[in-house]
């Protein structure tokens, strides 16, 4: 298998093919989408590109999007263990890991009580309660 070569269930490689399938960006569900587009977009530097009562996309022409969708019986993830497990979660680069827990969570963020690795990544938990980790290596 060469570098570029996806792996397939049935054991064959295949080569991508460039254009056949792009990411667009991922949505988070949530009871209040404005406040997770300012936590994002301020967090990020994105601009709102869309929104309504009931959604936020974040992003800019041409690029990955991040979107906000209100659920009206949303419930955020009990994570690292609980009855609502997570079902995604972002990595994000900082340069510094105390210099950027501090900066997102003055925007909001809250420091998850269990941190598997503090000196490599940090685990915090967005407005909704969407755990995010942070690191100097993405």
């Amino acid at each position: 298998m060469t570098e570029n070569s996806i792996e397939v269930a049935s054991g064959a490689t295949s080569a991508p093919e460039v254009g056949k399938v792009r990411y667009g960006g991922v949505g988070f569900d949530c009871a209040d989408p404005a406040e997770l587009g300012r936590f994002y977009g301020t967090a990020l530097g994105l601009p709102v590109a869309a929104s309504t009562d009931d959604f936020v996309l974040l992003g800019r022409e041409g690029g990955t999007y991040l979107a906000f969708v209100r659920i009206d019986d949303y419930r955020p993830p009990t994570w690292p263990e609980g009855a609502v497990p997570k079902q995604a979660h972002l990595e994000l680069g900082v340069d510094d890991l105390d210099e950027g827990q501090a900066y997102l969570v003055g925007l909001g963020a809250t420091a998850a009580p269990w941190q598997p690795e503090p000196d490599r990544w940090r685990v915090l938990l967005d407005p909704a309660g969407h755990p995010f980790c942070i690191s100097t290596r993405a």
